[in-house]
């Protein structure tokens, strides 16, 4: 044999002996692990997790980038994506192995110039691997690596399967991972409803996801589109006359992302994560680990109504506006000495600002960032308009006092027997302003509305009733002090403990405190299971302590729940990516009997008072309801206004303040019966105008079978007359009439915060006020004045001229 015959075979079998080696240790794992055939049959891609309302609608989604996928079965996807996908990546998908022999020395002689040679299988195996090295060398090692997990697939996965996984797994335009989140995002439709054209845009975008990005770069898109349509007709999935007529077509799209901000109950979604990782933190998914709510694909479901919510966020959106300009008139606002003396506050605020943590790390000095915030510049900022944003130009400085200006609320709905929350809007909007008011860690003081736990345990223990005599006179606590603190809004008179209640009296309430006594008072709130420690002051029962809105909700169930604590609950189970079910909670063990259903029933029935001819008088007449119950209340110097109340089949409580308790409404409008009381009315007027909800305005509370004697209601008169203004505690007076303080109608109609995830609707422009019957003025109606256009949010909050100011801020 010639030397140049032994060294070319020499050099062929041991090129192939290298080869084999180099596959073996591929396989082996010495280039890295591969997944092994349990894995492959249960990959476990990065899933993000959902999050489902009561009814099965899908809320929103928990997910780190990568991780944005939602998985779905291959019936569930358009035959024009599958048609698609394979006439453009992998022609033979249903005829080779893994492997395209053919494809693959196409792309090897011809240097990829007509396409390359990876398989869908191969394309998988590679996002499986997550590899896509630019190094040459250690791309072919992750080439042989991607073969042998190709083979894999294809001996262990149908067609159909594999086709499903790749479509779930694979990033389109704009980091949305997965065919589902695709459609969604680029058309709000599910994939299965996908249309040739649009199934042909989406695969397009796979080659380059940038490149061929249609929000980003439309035409380079349609001409992906358009070769794609090509491929499809080449290989007879779609006919010449209908290719031709599909090319032609524009490109349409119906874009939203899905991100924290979108999708429903955005506070709520926030809140339940600490929740879902506390019922989680003992489990274990079926590798063993810990849950991740970010990559484990659960799916949560919750009970939210998603009608509620959206009812909710309605009248809050009606109401927040109005008080936002009682508040924006208001001198010591418009002159900006509300800031005086606040130093502090706006220091902390410009050092907790992102703007400061910034310049920081860029390397500017103190004296330099403080520079930066007492010059103009450009910038968004909330405003109370149907984008519930404005572009404006002012100081960064500026911009905090702004927002930290903007009246906060926080609104809570739910089933007072069962426990389960509705409904939760946890502030104005969750993009601009993320702390959550009705979260159980946020207190604010209470003030009145604390009362109708301090009546209720005078009846449980001390045998008070509707009718019993109190005075309403100022009373001493020996060292503890005097309560009220004042005594100028104390009569001396008698009058029933109903009429005290209906009224707000502080001066009956320090009366009744004295015959339960402080420290048994700060026990019953214990009892009925109020998780924050009250200290024994005789000034709580006027309000006096910090509670949360989720903490009243908890203690107002005793009253429609027939003597029952209810801890309200938001989560009904929890399943895991496959459907099982890995954690399921049960209402009953929130459950506790804390009062008497005889308490409980009396209570309902004097609570009529404040909604009848109270602090809140007409409300149940306005709203057309047989019966229910509710309290007012405010806080000192109007810091605060709260307005509880409930029917038998809901309880819904509502807050308003801003975050500084030195900002705050300083006329009537500020008081709990004129600012928070609305948003409740409102939400029940939307709900029992909402038949499918089922809540009826007949409805009654049970009248409990062992009670002896028929409740009368006790004689309420009128408001007492020459009685001084509220005092320090708030009592709750001047509440005038529903036109003087009823809800605003000048304003855009703004809807819902919440969006459905997936919308095809169009956006509805105005709507009737179903309180005044009158329409809002869409903006630029004659209705809007030009004069009015023109005034911009700046020059209204802090005065002077802003060149660039926006229109139509409220």
């Amino acid at each position: 044999m010639k030397k140049s015959v032994r060294v070319f075979w020499i050099i062929l079998w041991g090129g192939i002996a290298l080869f084999m080696l180099i596959i073996v240790f591929a396989i082996v794992g010495v280039f890295g692990k591969l997944p092994s055939l349990k894995e492959l049959e249960n990959p476990t891609i990065m899933q993000s997790s959902e999050v489902y309302a009561a009814d099965g609608t899908l809320m929103g989604k928990y997910y780190r980038e990568r991780g944005n996928r939602s998985n779905v079965n291959y019936r569930d996807i358009s035959k024009h994506v599958i048609h698609a996908l394979v006439a453009t990546e992998d022609e033979r998908f249903y005829d080779h192995a893994g492997i395209d022999f053919k494809a693959t020395l196409r792309a090897v002689f011809l240097l990829g110039k007509e396409g390359g040679g990876s398989t869908i299988s191969q394309q998988l195996a590679k996002t499986l691997l997550d590899q896509g090295s630019k190094n040459s060398a250690q791309r072919i090692i992750e080439k042989l690596k991607e073969y042998i997990v190709a083979i894999r697939l294809e001996r262990n996965f149908t067609k159909e399967e594999i086709i499903a996984l790749y479509l779930n797994a694979v990033p389109f335009s704009d980091n949305v991972y997965g065919i589902r989140n695709a459609s969604r995002t680029f058309f709000q439709k599910e994939p299965d409803r996908l249309t040739v054209e649009e199934a042909a845009l989406l695969v397009g975008t796979l080659q380059a996801n940038y490149t061929y990005n249609p929000r980003v770069f439309p035409k380079a898109a349609l001409e992906r589109r358009n070769i794609v349509l090509g491929q499809m007709e080449k290989n007879h999935y779609i006919n010449p006359s209908e290719a031709t007529t599909l090319k032609s077509l524009p490109i349409k799209l119906n874009y939203r992302k899905l991100d924290e901000n979108t999708g429903y109950a955005p506070y709520f979604r926030e809140v339940i994560k600490d929740e879902i990782r506390d019922a989680l933190k003992d489990l274990r998914n079926a590798n063993g680990d810990k849950y991740d709510i970010y990559a484990d694909g659960l799916k949560i479901y919750t009970t939210i109504n998603p009608k509620m919510q959206e009812y909710a966020e309605e009248a809050v959106a009606q109401q927040m506006p109005f008080l936002q300009k009682a508040l924006n008139r208001q001198r010591n606002i418009k002159s900006g000495s509300v800031w005086e003396g606040r130093a502090n506050v706006l220091e902390a605020s410009m050092k907790a600002s992102d703007r400061w943590k910034n310049l920081e790390e860029e390397g500017l000095s103190e004296a330099e960032i403080r520079k930066t915030f007492t010059q103009k510049v450009p910038m968004r900022v909330f405003a109370w308009n149907s984008k519930r944003e404005a572009d404006t130009v002012m100081t960064p400085l500026d911009s905090i006092k702004y927002h930290r200006q903007m009246l906060q609320t926080a609104f809570m709905v739910m089933d007072p027997v069962t426990g389960e929350v509705r409904a939760w809007v946890g502030g104005i909007d969750f993009k601009t302003f993320k702390y959550d008011h009705a979260n159980i860690k946020t207190k604010r003081q209470v003030g009145s509305a604390i009362k109708p736990l301090l009546y209720c345990q005078a009846m449980e223990e001390r045998g008070f009733t509707m009718e019993t005599p109190v005075v309403d006179q100022q009373q001493s606590f020996g060292a503890l002090g005097m309560v009220p603190a004042t005594g100028k809004t104390c009569t001396g008179r008698t009058m029933t403990m109903a009429s005290a209640l209906a009224w707000s009296r502080n001066c009956a309430t320090a009366y009744i405190m004295k015959q339960v006594g402080p420290a048994q008072f700060a026990s019953f709130l214990e009892r009925i299971q109020i998780p924050t420690k009250i200290e024994p002051y005789p000034s709580i029962a006027l309000g006096a302590c910090d509670l949360s809105l989720y903490e009243m909700m908890w203690g107002y169930t005793i009253f429609p729940g027939r003597g029952f604590s209810t801890k309200p609950y938001f989560i009904s189970r929890i399943e895991d990516r496959n459907g099982n079910v890995i954690k399921r909670f049960d209402f009953s063990q929130n459950r506790k009997e804390v009062v008497s259903e005889v308490t409980a029933y009396q209570m309902c029935k004097m609570m009529e008072g404040p909604v009848t001819k109270g602090t809140a008088g007409g409300l149940m007449y306005r709203l057309g309801a047989a019966e229910m119950g509710g309290k007012t209340g405010t806080t000192n110097e109007n810091a605060d206004a709260w307005f509880m109340g409930y029917s038998p089949q809901l309880l819904a409580g509502t807050w308003i303040g801003c975050d500084d308790r030195f900002i705050r409404i300083e006329s009537a409008q500020g008081y709990g019966g004129t600012a928070a009381r609305p948003i409740w009315e409102a939400f029940f007027q939307k709900v029992y105008a909402d038949k499918s909800l089922q809540i009826d305005r007949a409805a009654t509370f049970a009248k409990p079978a062992d009670l002896q004697n028929e409740i009368f209601s006790a004689d309420i008169p009128g408001i007492i007359e020459n009685a001084p203004p509220p005092g320090a505690e708030g009592v709750d007076q001047g509440v005038g009439t529903a036109d003087e303080y009823g809800l605003d109608t000048t304003y855009e109609f703004m809807g819902p915060e919440s969006k459905p995830v997936t919308d095809d609707s169009k956006k509805e422009t105005a709507r009737k006020d179903s309180s005044s019957g009158k329409k809002a003025p869409k903006i630029g109606d004659p209705a809007t004045k030009p004069e009015e256009k023109k005034k911009g949010f700046f020059k209204k909050i802090f005065g002077g001229k802003n060149k660039e100011e926006p229109q139509n801020d409220y």
